[in-house]
């Protein structure tokens, strides 16, 4: 990297500009989107293999999206990946789960941010009250989790991380 100028940052992301040297030596630019969070995403599994999606209207994309539980894992307040995931499970599903496991890391456009994810599977559930931000609208909807990989196969799922993380649930997904 020959420089680096963030041209936007708000309290989720920011905007940088790279001036770099390509790998065959010749000058050229870059531009980064980092992000200040984690990204956390959990595939729920009730005992009869159910699972719940989240649908909300997104802005970014102007549509209604079905999605897994997700949100952002505020790093700089000292929360851990696993505590985010549990406390977006409470807040968008009303589940606690006593069961967790990690299934992994992935990184979402690495092309262009460094925006990292942390996907976990919860089980064991009991179903609290959903503690929604006041920016969220959100619906549940509860569905065999062989249907819910279905939907992503088929491209009703779109949002990058739910069908990762639903691919990612292990021995499930070659149906």
């Amino acid at each position: 990297m020959l420089s680096n100028k963030t041209t936007y940052e708000n309290p989720w992301i920011r905007v940088e500009h790279h001036d770099v040297l390509n790998p065959n030596g010749q000058p050229g630019i870059y531009g980064k989107v980092h992000f200040k969070n984690i990204a956390v995403s959990v595939v729920p599994i009730d005992e009869e293999g159910n699972t719940y999606l989240v649908g909300q209207e997104r802005y970014t994309i102007g549509q209604y999206s079905w999605e897994l539980p997700e949100g952002g894992c505020l790093i700089e307040s000292g929360e851990s990946p696993l505590e985010a995931a549990k406390r977006e499970l409470l807040e968008e599903t009303g589940l606690v789960a006593e069961t967790w496991t990690c299934l992994g890391e992935v990184f979402l456009s690495n092309s262009v941010t460094d925006e990292k994810a942390v996907i976990f599977l919860a089980q064991d559930l009991q179903q609290k009250i959903a503690q929604p931000e006041e920016t969220e609208v959100l619906q549940l909807r509860k569905l065999p989790l062989h249907e819910a990989i279905d939907m992503a196969k088929k491209g009703e799922i779109t949002d990058a991380l739910s069908v990762i993380s639903l691919l990612k649930v292990p021995g499930l997904h070659n149906r």
